[in-house]
């Protein structure tokens, strides 16, 4: 494997995370070796081994540091709460994911890896660190859809749907090569799918 970028020494530990998020975000967990990342690291295998006992946990503690890292941005959350009708909060949830996101792009194929590569054990990570982020968005989006103009039982149940479509857009980019427009064209879809305009928003599960 080639084009590793070089790590500056440093905390050993440090430097063993920030390779492996490296590699395992460019060539996925079964793509990589801990013999790589210890070269890349400029450690001993058996280093790794000390403070990871098995390449999961290396894999898991790069992937809780970046979800540590997600933040969302306060002018997002600004637009979503001024919206002015279900689709548009809609709108302003996805944009908000997809630059939460995009702007951690280790992150992204970390995320796109996992859901590929890894079972379960996952899971209680991702909802641990990713749990704020659906919640803030729900809370948002729940006054849409206990008006009906939301078709949805669970706000928290959209918010996961848009990060599903995030999280698929950029595979469907590559493998089509399109432009930005893979998201889009889902969110486009799903949006008129779940919004109810007109005298039906008012009536609607009632």
């Amino acid at each position: 494997m080639s084009g590793v970028i070089g790590v500056s020494r440093g905390n050993t530990q440090e430097r063993i995370l920030k390779t492996a998020a490296e590699l395992f975000a460019r060539f996925g967990y079964n793509g990589v070796s801990t013999r790589e990342i210890a070269s890349g690291a400029e450690v001993n295998e058996v280093t790794i081994y000390r403070h990871y006992p098995r390449k999961r946990d290396l894999y898991i503690a790069v992937l809780s540091s970046e979800l540590q890292r997600v933040q969302l941005r306060g002018d997002m959350l600004s637009k979503l709460a001024s919206a002015t009708s279900g689709r548009a909060a809609l709108g302003s949830a996805l944009e908000l994911i997809a630059t939460t996101i995009e702007n951690q792009p280790q992150l992204l194929r970390l995320l796109q890896f996992s859901a590929l590569e890894m079972n379960e054990e996952l899971d209680p990570l991702l909802r641990k660190h990713l749990g704020e982020l659906v919640e803030v968005l729900a809370h948002y989006l729940q006054p849409w859809v206990a008006s009906g103009e939301l078709r949805t039982a669970d706000a928290k149940t959209l918010v996961l749907t848009l990060i599903a479509i995030e999280l698929s857009s950029d595979p469907l980019r590559r493998l089509f090569q399109a432009e930005n427009t893979a998201a889009h064209g889902m969110f486009e879809a799903y949006s008129e799918f779940c919004t109810v305009q007109g005298p039906k928003a008012a009536t609607f599960g009632q």
